[in-house]
């Protein structure tokens, strides 16, 4: 349990926010806490899907396609936005976990696809003892002044510029 919750931001360029949310979620859930992981704008099969196996307070649901999304999103994508946003808005407010996860949720708001608004209006409803994570490239400032710690991940080396591809396991 969660005494004061807090809101923390993870964004910038370089690789590392879904990892530490991630591993921010494995701490907490080694400290006992249940923890809702909700990944907008991915559908992949990644290796963290397999996670609630091994951690039944974890749950972790996508609000994507499999496809990554590129130029101008499709009716589809602003639909699964949508219902990750009231997903997300469920378990927030539903006082079942401890920390709620919004993967990329940063990145959805900068390709429109919900309105900076909807997220703030939902933080509002965020009960006293639930850490909230946020990640994603491109966090608007109106994000960053409500958070309470933000961290900006900042590339300045990665193999993918020397054609490494995603990896299982580490990337993916």
């Amino acid at each position: 349990m969660i005494a004061k919750g807090y809101i923390q931001v993870y964004t910038g360029n370089g690789k590392g926010k879904t990892t530490a949310a991630l591993g921010i979620t494995l701490r907490s859930l080694c400290a006992g806490n249940k923890v809702f992981f909700g990944q907008f704008m991915k559908g992949q099969d990644y290796s963290e899907l397999k996670a609630p196996e091994f951690f039944p307070n974890l749950t972790l649901e996508q609000f994507g396609s499999p496809e990554f999304l590129m130029g101008k999103p499709s009716e589809k994508d602003f639909a699964q936005a949508k219902q990750g946003l009231a997903r997300m808005k469920e378990a927030l407010v539903s006082g079942s976990y401890d920390m709620v996860v919004f993967d990329e949720i940063n990145t959805t708001l900068y390709f429109g696809l919900i309105e900076v608004e909807e997220v703030l209006a939902l933080l509002d409803l965020k009960p006293e003892g639930t850490e909230v994570i946020l990640t994603g490239r491109y966090a608007p400032k109106e994000i960053m002044d409500r958070a309470d710690l933000v961290t900006e991940m900042k590339e300045i080396k990665h193999y993918y510029n020397a054609g490494v591809e995603a990896r299982v396991g580490i990337e993916n």
